[in-house]
C-alpha cells in the first residue's frame, strides 16, 4: 500500500492531475464489544510495526464548570501509575523497544497512541486496558501534573507575545458554548480543581463505552481479536450516564469588536473570526479548499496581498478550526512596523470579498486540491497516519469509513462550491474583530 501511494503521488504530480487520482480504500474492520467499546482495525503487513490508539470522547468542552483545562490535565495524569504499572511505565514499554507513545487533547477528544514493533502488540493492549480502569488517581500525581499544565499555560499563553491573541479567539467568539473556555484552561481554574474532581472525571469519561480502540499494522486478525476480548472485554461499563454538552451557540447577527491589551506585544495584531459549520457538514471540503487558496504558502492570496505586495503585515493567515459542534473560521495578521490595524483589516476584508464574489481560478483550485490530497496520501504511508485519520473520522464524522471518502469529496469541489461557502459563512455582520495591542492588560481573555 505504501509503495502504491508513493508511486501514485509521483506520477500524478508529474502530469499535474493529482486532484483526479483514484485512491484505494483502506480495508477497515469494525466491531463493538458487549461493554460498548468500539474496535476498529486495519491490517498492514508492509512493515513489522503496529500502532495502538485509544480515542476517548472527552475534550476541553467537557471540563467541569469553573475548572477549565481539566481534560488536558487528565491527559497528563494518564501517564502516571496504575494499580499494575509504576509511573512512566508506558515510556518503558514503548521507548525501550524502539517505539514511542504520546497523546493529545482537543476541544472534542483525548487520544492516546503508541507505535511499537508488532511483537509487542499484546503488551500494549494490556497496558491501555489497564490504564482505562486502574489509574492511580492520587494526590501526589494530581499535584505534579497540575503543575506541569500550569507551567505549559505560562509558557504558551502568558509568555508568548501572541499567546493571548489565540486564546482570545475562543474566549471572545463564543457566548455560551463551553468551547469558550479553551482546552488549556487558565491558572485560577486549574488551581480550583481537586483530587475528588479528578477521580469523578476519570470514572465518568474513561470507560469502554466512551472509547474507540484503533489498531493498524502488522498483526494476525484472529489473535488480535482474542487479545482484545481478553484485556478489554472484561472491563465493565459504569452504570452512570455520561454527561454530554448540549449547549447550542447562537448565530451572530451583528459584527462585534474587541480590544485586547497585553504588555508584551511587540507589534499590533488583528484577529477576525466567523463561525464554522460542524464537521459533519458537507461544506467542509469546500472550506478546506478556500483555506488552502487563502493561506497555504507564499503563493497564497493573503501572503501575496498583505505581506508581499502591500507590506502591511509580517504574517497573515487563515485557518478553519472545525469541531464537532460549531467551530471557528479565523483570520489573523501581525502588523509590519508602523502599519495600522485598520488598513490590515481592510486588506483582509478585500481578499474575502474577492474570493466570495469571483471564486478561485481553475489553477488555484487544482493547486489547492493537489496540495491537500498530497498531504493526505503522504500521511497514510504510515500505520500511525492511517490510524490517526481513522480516529478523526470516528470523532468528527461518526463513521470510521468516512476516511475512505475524503479524497473523493475534495476532488468534487468546484469553483462555484468555494464561492458558495464564502458567501454563506463570511458575512460582515457575523464576524468578531479583535484588535490586539500593547498596553496594560485589560482582561480580554483568561
Amino acid at each position: 500500500m505504501r509503495k502504491f501511494l508513493l508511486i501514485t503521488i509521483l506520477l500524478a504530480l508529474s502530469v499535474g492531475i493529482l486532484a483526479q487520482v483514484s485512491v484505494p480504500p483502506m480495508n477497515i474492520k469494525t466491531r463493538k464489544l458487549d461493554n460498548g467499546l468500539q474496535v476498529v482495525t486495519v491490517q498492514d503487513k508492509s512493515n513489522p510495526v503496529v500502532t495502538i490508539q485509544v480515542w476517548y470522547r472527552v475534550g476541553g468542552k467537557d471540563d467541569p464548570k469553573g475548572k477549565s483545562g481539566f481534560a488536558h490535565m487528565f491527559e497528563h495524569m494518564m501517564f502516571k501509575a496504575t494499580k499494575n504499572m509504576p509511573n512512566e511505565k508506558m515510556d518503558r514499554l514503548t521507548e525501550d523497544v524502539g517505539g514511542f507513545n504520546n497523546a493529545f487533547t482537543s476541544e472534542d477528544v483525548t487520544a492516546y497512541y503508541e507505535l511499537v514493533p508488532s511483537n509487542y502488540l499484546e503488551t500494549l493492549l494490556w497496558a491501555e486496558s489497564d490504564r482505562m480502569v486502574n489509574l492511580a488517581v492520587d494526590s501526589k500525581n494530581f499535584a505534579s501534573e497540575r503543575d506541569v499544565v500550569k507551567e505549559e499555560y505560562r509558557q504558551r499563553v502568558e509568555a508568548n507575545p501572541y499567546g493571548m491573541l489565540f486564546r482570545s479567539f475562543d474566549y471572545l467568539s463564543y457566548k455560551i458554548h463551553p468551547y469558550k473556555r479553551g482546552v488549556i484552561g487558565n491558572l485560577d481554574e486549574l488551581n480550583a480543581a481537586t483530587i475528588e474532581d479528578a477521580f469523578e472525571f476519570y470514572r465518568e469519561y474513561y470507560r469502554p463505552d466512551n472509547a474507540s480502540l484503533i489498531v493498524v499494522g502488522d498483526f494476525d486478525e484472529k489473535q488480535l481479536n482474542q487479545w482484545i476480548d481478553k484485556y478489554f472485554g472484561r472491563i465493565k461499563t459504569p452504570e452512570k450516564a455520561i454527561t454530554r454538552v448540549d449547549a447550542k451557540e447562537p448565530e451572530r447577527t451583528k459584527e462585534e469588536r474587541f480590544e485586547v491589551k497585553r504588555p508584551n506585544v511587540p507589534f499590533p495584531a488583528i484577529g477576525i473570526t466567523y463561525f464554522a459549520p460542524p464537521t459533519t457538514s458537507p461544506d467542509i471540503p469546500a472550506i478546506e479548499i478556500a483555506e488552502a487558496i487563502l493561506s497555504s504558502g507564499r503563493s497564497s492570496r493573503l501572503y501575496q496581498s498583505l505581506v508581499y505586495e502591500k507590506q502591511l503585515a509580517q504574517q497573515a493567515a487563515f485557518f478553519a478550526d472545525t469541531r464537532v459542534d460549531k467551530g471557528l473560521l479565523i483570520f489573523y495578521a501581525i502588523a509590519a512596523g508602523g502599519k495600522k490595524l485598520e488598513d490590515i483589516e481592510s486588506a483582509i476584508t478585500e481578499e474575502i470579498e474577492k474570493l466570495k464574489n469571483n471564486g478561485p481560478t481553475e489553477k488555484e483550485l487544482e493547486k489547492a486540491k493537489n496540495k491537500i490530497i498530497t498531504g493526505i496520501l503522504q500521511n497514510r504511508e504510515t500505520v500511525q497516519g492511517k490510524a490517526t485519520d481513522i480516529g478523526s473520522a470516528i470523532i468528527y464524522r461518526n463513521n470510521p469509513r468516512a476516511v475512505n471518502k475524503d479524497v473523493a469529496e475534495l476532488q468534487k469541489v468546484t469553483a462555484e462550491d468555494v464561492k458558495r461557502v464564502m458567501e454563506k459563512y463570511f458575512k460582515k455582520n457575523t464576524r468578531a474583530v479583535i484588535n490586539y495591542i500593547r498596553g496594560t492588560e485589560n482582561g480580554g481573555a483568561k
